[in-house]
């Protein structure tokens, strides 16, 4: 009998007493903007016992739309509208549990006056891709954060090395000496995991910064300092799934907030299978592993069908892009999530923000697939997506193989040829975000045997045909792992570290064939970048033959032909079968030499060469 007292006793004292303290441990967004189109903000506010409080308020322009409480009796979900005419303030939030009182000042900020500080991006631009953690160490106090379970450690391949934004920050001059016009930053927010985080695919807080990378006025910093460089910055989010360090993981709001263990797969593992979700023929038990299964066994899959998180997600989206002005968003694994959900979130941030830039990674090497997953497709089974663009593996698959197999039918560069003639699958191939390697890849360099020669055709194929190209930081100097350890893949870049012995931030610093890469990709990329007719002009190809390949990017002003020689031996091509598309020009210029051609009705190209053709009258 006194045992069973004694429990009910400290049960008792377990639950949340009337006159104990209100507390709030987190509060999401902490913050939100007068003037949004959606006039609705749902909060989630996660304390000790708050699911027992009730919830008052009183401020010009603000309503009390909705509270809902949810299994775990640490959390409510606040809804919250706010009238057009609502005036930026601090909104009173007066949380009641018996004689208990707290009020919690909600800051309302007005919305951003400027216009134009979202800009998306477009063909006219060349994104850089970085790895924070590899770039530039431009702040060692932050390498070792205290309450971070990992601190730099630079010669651990899985561990972290240090860069962080302010590495970035100080070097956006060679960025823009480069040709790039926009940032793409693996993502910075908080991934505090015991280790191998690095990457930053396991995100702990939605809402902030590493601060092993530096702080959320940081990133904001960035962005600001990238706009004045003329350079955009595109943000990398994941809504498949979060790290199994995130706060809310120690106590879900619902069970259903992830996808919990199934026996039909006691390992949780995603088939990564993504081809099954336009697959008519799939089964449900694959369309369910693929879409619930976890991408790993340390990245908890986040179930997008809960409503209030998906409202979640939608609002961690608009809030960066409001809070630091960036101009697009490059989304992780995009078909791993729910897709109904997937077109709603983009429907959504395209509603507030419709000059906004959004790329969805569909690693797939399919055209029909992919185009599966973008706006403007009319599928079978009745989905409709919202996607403006996708990265184009399709494209990527292709380069490399073009470059190192033999000629023949349907190899060599009619592999190009022949994937370029398959875009009658998209509405908006042009949209793409083209890409030779990435954080994920072999480098471009060994793809094609670190042949110097082949590197530069590839560049020149990625930087004139269409679509948006990217560029992976350090394939500008010759990086030359392959893809078979990520680590690899994601080196430190030489003079990102104090003491470090070589710095290839400079050309003293690079050796003879990193300047040769360097300089070529200067020269086409700051080339491109006030020529229209590569941005939005037409494309025209013609089959190739000899493993000659010709096509031309034209529009009623002006006309670029590219010719790319995939021999082993120089070839001279009589132009005559081009005479549609040449008529009217009488000579030319190799843009990356400056050398002028002086007739048109033949051209000789240097064994494993693209010859990029600026045409004159």
């Amino acid at each position: 009998m006194k045992r069973a007292l004694l429990t009910l006793a400290l049960a008792l004292c377990l639950l949340p007493s009337v006159a104990q303290k209100i507390t709030i441990q987190h509060l999401e967004p902490a913050n939100w903007w007068t003037g949004m189109k959606n006039p609705d903000v749902q909060l989630l506010v996660h304390g000790p016992g708050i699911g027992a409080a009730t919830v008052t308020l009183a401020y010009p322009g603000v309503t009390l739309k909705e509270v809902a409480k949810v299994e775990s009796p640490n959390y409510l979900f606040i809804t919250l509208s706010i009238a057009p005419d609502a005036p930026a303030g601090r909104v009173p939030l007066v949380f009641r549990r018996g004689k208990a009182r707290l009020t919690h000042p909600y800051e309302l900020r007005p919305r951003s006056a400027d216009t134009t500080r979202i800009r998306g991006f477009s063909a006219a631009d060349l994104i850089y891709l970085i790895m924070p953690d590899r770039f530039a160490n431009g702040d060692p106090q932050n390498d070792v954060v205290a309450g971070m379970k990992e601190g730099a450690v630079r010669g651990n391949p899985l561990g972290r090395h240090g860069g962080d934004l302010k590495g970035i920050a100080d070097r956006l001059d060679y960025v823009k000496e480069m040709g790039a016009t926009a940032l793409w930053l693996n993502p910075v927010q908080e991934n505090n995991q015991e280790n191998a985080s690095y990457h930053g695919y396991a995100i702990t807080d939605f809402y902030k910064i590493d601060p092993r990378f530096g702080t959320n006025e940081a990133y904001k910093s960035l962005v600001e300092g990238s706009h004045a460089e003329g350079m955009k910055v595109i943000m990398d989010l994941v809504h498949n799934h979060c790290g199994s360090g995130h706060w809310w993981m120690q106590d879900l709001p619902v069970r259903d907030w992830i996808h919990q263990p199934d026996s039909a797969w006691p390992s949780y593992r995603s088939n990564f299978r993504s081809s099954v979700i336009s697959d008519p023929y799939a089964s449900e038990y694959d369309r369910r592993r693929m879409n619930n299964g976890w991408f790993d066994s340390h990245m908890p899959d986040l179930n997008q069908q809960n409503p209030l998180l998906a409202t979640y997600l939608v609002q961690n989206s608009l809030w960066w892009i409001e809070y630091a002005g960036i101009d697009g968003i490059r989304m992780d694994t995009y078909p791993y999530p729910d897709p109904a959900f997937m077109s709603r979130w983009c429907g959504a941030v395209l509603a507030e923000y419709p000059q906004f830039g959004i790329v969805g990674e569909v690693w797939v090497d399919s055209q029909p697939i992919t185009g599966y997953w973008l706006a403007g497709t009319t599928n079978r089974d009745g989905y409709v997506s919202q996607l403006p663009s996708t990265t184009d593996f399709p494209v990527y698959f292709a380069v490399p193989k073009a470059l190192n197999e033999p000629a023949g039918w349907d190899t060599g560069l009619a592999r190009l040829y022949n994937t370029l003639a398959q875009d009658f699958a998209y509405r908006n191939p042009a949209g793409h975000v083209i890409f030779l390697d990435n954080h994920d890849l072999g480098r471009f360099y060994y793809e094609v045997g670190k042949d110097l020669n082949k590197f530069k055709m590839g560049l020149a194929f990625l930087l004139t045909t269409r679509g948006v190209p990217q560029l992976y930081y350090g394939t500008e100097i010759l990086f030359d792992r392959s893809g078979s350890s990520h680590p690899d893949v994601r080196l430190d870049f030489p003079g990102g570290w104090p003491g470090d012995p070589v710095n290839a931030f400079t050309a003293a610093g690079r050796t003879a064939g990193q300047n040769a890469a360097f300089d070529y990709i200067r020269t086409l990329a700051n080339w491109r970048k006030g020529k229209k007719v590569i941005h939005t002009g037409k494309l025209m190809q013609f089959v190739p033959e000899d493993n000659v390949y010709v096509y031309f990017r034209y529009d009623d002003r002006e006309a670029v032909m590219v010719v790319m020689n995939g021999n082993a031996e120089a070839k001279t091509i009589q132009t005559a079968r081009y005479a549609e598309r040449l008529k009217g020009y009488t000579r030319a210029k190799d843009v990356a030499t400056g050398t002028a051609l002086p007739q048109l009705d033949k051209i000789t190209i240097p064994a494993r060469t693209a010859l990029v053709l600026e045409l004159e009258r």
